[in-house]
């Protein structure tokens, strides 16, 4: 089956970043890239009309890359505190998410996407975990996630 070429828009996590020409399986570039906005034909003009965003494009992910850096450094300071109730085996009944860790950011005042959010396994028991969130691709760090017996967090 011959593959498809496409110059990418966007960074794709497991593909490439923003400019690069890549080869892929044409439903994969039909169904999911085109259609999000992620890529556009790797056609010689489409080409060369990025070859002269390139410019701003660097501009663009060093300022993108510095607020993320900026952001990484407030965020590492955050302690993360969840109440949820605990069975009787030490099992939490309700597991804390993505979507979970995401929402106490919003609660304290930062946008972070829960797909930045690189939690591998819900947490499923009560303890500290390390967190790690990817604020954009060259900027990676962790926040600490306390997870407590509501019954506790009451007393």
């Amino acid at each position: 089956m011959p593959m498809m070429e496409l110059l990418l828009k966007e960074d794709v996590e497991h593909l490439g970043a923003r400019g690069d020409v890549v080869k892929v399986r044409p439903g994969y570039g039909r169904n999911y890239l085109l259609p999000r906005g992620f890529a556009i034909q790797a056609t010689p003009g489409n080409v060369k009309q990025i070859e002269l965003q390139r410019r701003a494009l660097l501009k663009k992910e060093a300022t993108e890359r510095d607020a993320a850096t900026q952001q990484a450094e407030l965020v590492k300071e955050l302690t993360l505190a969840f109440a949820r109730k605990v069975g009787e085996h030490g099992m939490l009944y309700g597991s804390v998410t993505s979507m979970d860790i995401a929402e106490a950011f919003a609660a304290k005042g930062f946008e972070i996407d829960r797909r930045k959010i690189q939690l591998k396994d819900p947490i499923k028991e009560p303890g500290d975990y390390e967190v790690a969130v990817k604020l954009h691709r060259e900027v990676t760090t962790n926040v600490k996630v306390v997870v407590k017996n509501e019954e506790e967090a009451v007393a």
